[in-house]
């Protein structure tokens, strides 16, 4: 079973905004799309870009070192193969609190 540990509280982040977070040491970009938080690696698997520099594109995040796309919600990148996806962090909250299982 994984650790749940507190990264945020929802003030933190406003729908469409997403920060770096640590937690762990598992360094991740924790996502609000909608109200609906998601995490995923912090890094990009095919240039090592960091995703918390990128840019949000609906419901994916742009590395912003080559373009690589990446779905927040499951880490799959699109166009690419299976070892090339992102790890997906479980997110929960709890009252204020944002969780994140670090796997």
């Amino acid at each position: 079973m994984s650790d749940l540990i507190k990264v945020a509280t929802v003030s933190d982040l406003q729908p469409g905004e997403f920060m770096h977070v640590v937690a762990n040491n598992v360094s991740a970009v924790l996502f609000n799309l909608d109200g609906t938080y998601y995490a995923i690696d912090a890094k990009c698997t095919h240039r090592g870009g960091d995703l918390f520099d990128g840019e949000l594109d609906g419901a994916c995040i742009v590395c912003p070192l080559h373009g690589a796309r990446f779905d927040v919600r499951t880490g799959v990148k699109e166009r690419g193969k299976p070892d090339q996806n992102v790890v997906s962090y479980d997110v929960q909250l709890e009252g204020e609190d944002i969780l994140m299982a670090t796997n």
